[in-house]
């Protein structure tokens, strides 16, 4: 009975976390996520995140079995049932030059991922992922705008607004194995999906009843990506507690189909300004269809673990996004390139009474020059990140483990030269870590 319980709550969680992952609207509020497909996120869990973004060469964490959904190779590392589910909120500072800051803060549900082993050198995944994330709200006033004749000079204020919002996830199944003896292969095969919505406006606020024109444009997008991966371990030491992992990583430039909807409407604002319902459209095209190329992305990476004591690695990932296009149009951005630094250390691991010993303390570094560019200026950001590996006690019998992992990232993005805007930002991170003996058969002598 035991046994279908868990089978039922594991499908009933991976429902609920799809329902709220494709229902997601606005998860952040940065200008720079008006371009492409939105922000892209690292993919990487926030184990990984508390130090730097290190992924490419990882597999378990401190004897833990761990998710690594960036490279699929480590899966083949995991020999219990372990699921991963977490939550993630941001709080964001935006500045700009002659302009007063703001503040937004969002919160949503950040991924769920489980892991079930098929032999003793090899496993397979399966979960969901945000992909990218789109939010902005951005409003340009120009005052002494002309309205009359060469005769006439009377002049008024307009309102430049554009706006957007969605975002994509990516569902996934992927399989790992030992090809031979250090040697670990493996790919995942995923669903991107999800919904953009961007509109620009025309107001002209001081003149009442005059018409205010509306550019909408909704995308559904969908398609199959490719990530494939693998890793090299070097056992050291007496007992092989020391490791030295070699990774790579990749995902394919593969194309998205999407389906647009293209609307241009003319509209009204009341005398308290807010919007009445449109008045007429000027144009209304639906169901275009068009193709999306994603940039191929290659990941290396270098890990050295000291089982029960250290971790340390790196990161490098270069993505080619000066292919990428939509409708065949090439969207001028250029290649984009991360630097990822990190670590975590554990006192004892095997106090009983000091519950601190126990615990993962995690710090690391990100440098990422991002595919923007503006007025020859690179849209680069920077953070210093940490975390903490929380252990809570095994069930009675021994055979499931739990973890809490907390991550945090302190940054910046963008910069207040040549007009544009500077994003100061903190993003919190947690996740539930479950290892079990689920679906794995003993045999009693």
């Amino acid at each position: 009975m035991i046994k279908y319980s868990k089978v039922f709550i594991t499908i009933l969680l991976a429902f609920i976390a799809f329902g709220a992952q494709a229902q997601s609207t606005a998860t952040t509020s940065s200008p720079y996520s008006q371009f492409g497909l939105g922000d892209i996120e690292p993919g990487v869990l926030p184990q990984n995140i508390a130090m730097g973004g290190i992924a490419t060469a990882i597999n378990k964490i401190n004897l833990y079995n761990n998710i690594n959904p960036l490279n699929p190779a480590s899966y083949a590392a995991i020999n219990f049932t372990t699921i991963d589910a977490g939550i993630y909120s941001n709080f964001q500072t935006f500045t700009q030059n002659g302009q007063p800051a703001s503040k937004n803060s969002n919160f949503r549900f950040s991924h769920i991922a489980f892991a079930i082993p098929v032999s003793r050198r090899s496993a397979l995944s399966f979960g969901l992922l945000p992909y990218s994330q789109m939010g902005y709200n951005n409003l340009q006033t120009k005052t002494g705008f002309r309205i009359g004749t060469p005769v006439d000079t009377s002049t008024t204020t307009v309102n430049y607004i554009s706006s957007g919002e969605g975002g994509l996830s990516k569902a996934y199944l992927g399989y790992g194995f030992e090809l031979f003896k250090h040697l670990m292969i493996g790919g995942n095969v995923s669903y991107i999906f999800g919904n953009t919505q961007q509109s620009t406006s025309t107001e002209y606020p001081l003149l009442y009843g005059v018409m205010n024109n509306e550019v909408e444009n909704t995308r559904s997008i969908g398609g199959v990506n490719y990530d494939y991966g693998l890793q090299y371990q070097f056992d050291f030491g007496q007992y092989s507690t020391k490791h030295l992992v070699l990774g790579y990583s990749g995902s394919a430039n593969s194309t998205l189909n999407a389906t647009d909807t293209y609307v241009v409407s003319q509209y009204t604002t009341g005398s308290n300004g807010v919007k009445n319902v449109a008045v007429d459209s000027v144009k209304n095209e639906q169901g275009a269809k068009t193709a999306i190329k994603l940039p191929q992305i290659n990941h290396f990476g270098i890990s050295f673990q000291n089982d029960g004591h250290f971790l340390v690695g790196a990161d490098y990932t270069m993505e080619h996004w000066s292919a990428f296009s939509i409708g065949g149009v090439n969207q001028g951005f250029q290649d984009s390139k991360t630097i990822n630094i990190g670590g975590q250390i554990t006192p004892n691991i095997n106090s009983l009474r000091n519950y601190f010993a126990r615990t993962d303390y995690r710090l690391g570094f990100m440098y990422d020059q991002s595919y923007l560019s503006f007025n020859n200026v690179n849209i680069t950001s920077y953070a210093v990140t940490f975390g903490l590996g929380l252990p809570l006690a095994p069930n009675s019998s021994g055979s499931a483990f739990y973890k809490i992992n907390f991550a945090g990232e302190i940054g910046q993005r963008g910069t207040i030269a040549n007009g544009l805007v500077k994003e100061n930002f903190v993003t919190i991170h947690l996740s539930f870590v479950l290892n079990d003996r689920w679906f794995q058969q003993f045999r009693f002598e």
